[in-house]
């Protein structure tokens, strides 16, 4: 069962990957949050060990975050 989750978890950061080069129209902004989206999911995932409720949290908090940085210059 482990290696069933663990497949599938490198499957969605594989696509989430590949998604992301598919982002060369982006502005900085769009892909600063879809890049901290991506990596909030992974941090999320890893540290509710795999919850969904901690994955999709952690994908909102990183989109924020991603959006929210270097907003100021």
């Amino acid at each position: 069962m482990k290696s069933i989750k663990k497949s599938a978890m490198v499957a969605g950061i594989v696509i989430v990957l590949l998604g992301l080069g598919a982002c060369a129209d982006m502005s900085t902004r769009d892909k600063n949050t879809a890049v901290g989206a991506a990596v909030g999911g992974v941090a999320g995932s890893v540290l509710s060990n795999g919850s969904g409720l901690g994955t999709v949290g952690g994908a909102a908090v990183g989109g924020v975050i991603g959006n929210q940085v270097g907003k100021g210059k």
